[in-house]
């Protein structure tokens, strides 16, 4: 298969792009710069989203195409909000790959609480529908927490537990969710290139296909702290507070680990409330097998430390 694979200078995109190559697929890649595309075997074409610009020559020929694009991280100033540039880049992909004929669009996005969704996780849903919408046999990945090591919600997990002695959890962290291995979320967008999915997991709102993309282990997120320290061997207090303080903690938390307030804010209003499993697996829809949550979480620190050093542990 020729696969268009976007992102391919972040996490998730260059891991998928590697593993297909490696497969033997032609795979090309989207990005605006080459200096952190960095893929042996990449076709890389250079280009922008949200403006268009590259898209419909990267489309060509292409049967498969992965939109793994998030844009929550400052972009400067006159940029606009992020969400409206996700909705931007997600109308004028879709389009493209409708243009050119592409099969099936794959995408990575996020679950929805049962109440309202935060501004990131109505952006991932805007996102989601737009793409199904566009081509439809499409498929949407939601998933919650990925554990590897160059997750950057994981690697802020690990930052805290090494920098604070005694972890501060505010009321959000009593909500629960389901984290996955990278390993497993991996699989998943292997699988989803060309998977036949049953017709009965049709229910993405103009087409396409909607899956959990979830862990087989329900957790909160203070528990999930906890099990992140003590496999990381090391022992924390924790104070629990009855308030959830994000505009403060999310200043706080982006100065501890080194992170970008403007991706730490939105990823902590979206803990506002359980982010769990309400529809079909992706793991039972695409033949994955999932590995538990304390393996996801001793195989991304084991990565973390073939190239890097945990202070913790």
């Amino acid at each position: 298969m020729r696969l268009l694979v976007t992102g391919v200078s972040g996490y998730v995109g260059s891991l998928l792009a590697g593993r297909m190559i490696a497969e033997g697929h032609d795979v090309r890649g989207f990005a605006r710069s080459p200096e952190r595309a960095r893929v042996p075997g990449l076709d890389l074409r250079i280009g922008d989203a949200v403006t268009g610009e590259g898209l419909t020559a990267a489309m060509d020929g292409v049967d498969v195409a992965y939109f793994l694009i998030h844009a929550m991280e400052s972009a400067g100033p006159g940029a606009g909000r992020f969400s409206d540039r996700e909705a931007e880049a997600a109308w004028r992909f879709g389009e493209a790959a409708a243009d050119a004929g592409v099969a099936r669009i794959v995408y990575l996005g996020g679950p929805l609480p049962d109440g309202d969704p935060s501004e990131h996780l109505k952006s991932r849903l805007t996102v989601e529908r737009a793409l199904l919408a566009a081509v439809p046999d499409s498929v949407a990945l939601r998933a919650s927490i990925v554990i590897g090591a160059r997750s950057r919600s994981f690697a802020l997990l690990v930052r805290l537990v090494e920098r604070l002695r005694v972890l501060v959890l505010p009321a959000w962290c009593s909500h629960r969710t389901a984290p996955i291995d990278e390993r497993d979320v991996l699989a998943m967008l292997v699988a989803a290139a060309d998977a036949r999915i049953p017709d009965s997991a049709a229910d993405g709102e103009g087409g396409g296909h909607v899956l959990d993309a979830t862990g087989p282990d329900v957790i909160s997120y203070g528990e999930l702290v906890q099990r992140i320290a003590e496999l990381m061997l090391v022992s924390r207090g924790a104070i629990n507070l009855p308030v959830s303080f994000i505009p403060v903690a999310s200043v706080v938390t982006a100065v501890l680990t080194g992170e970008d307030p403007a991706l730490v804010s939105p990823l902590m209003e979206s803990l506002e409330a359980d982010l769990l499993p309400n529809g079909r697996s992706a793991a039972q829809a695409l033949s994955v097998r999932l590995h538990s949550l304390d393996a996801a979480i001793e195989h991304a620190l084991g990565d973390w430390e073939r190239t890097g050093r945990l202070a913790a542990r």
